[in-house]
């Protein structure tokens, strides 16, 4: 189940919330019971061989494997 940050408005905190990505947009209470929060944009880091650049060469897919022309 995917975590969100969330931030409260009145006091400051940042938390997390386990939720179905079906609910990420749902409001959600601070653990001090302050209602007034915004949900924060995540980052998500990328790094390893699937950050590297896919070859001009390829062979996969169809531009790279010669399907479109």
């Amino acid at each position: 189940m995917p975590r969100y940050e969330y931030r409260c408005r009145p006091c400051g905190t940042t938390f997390e919330l386990s939720r179905p990505m079906a609910e990420s947009a749902a409001p959600a209470t601070c653990p001090s019971g302050h209602e007034d929060t915004v949900k924060l944009l995540s980052t998500v880091a990328v790094g390893g061989a699937s950050a590297a650049p896919a070859s001009a060469g390829g062979g996969g897919g169809c531009c790279g494997g010669g399907c479109c022309g």
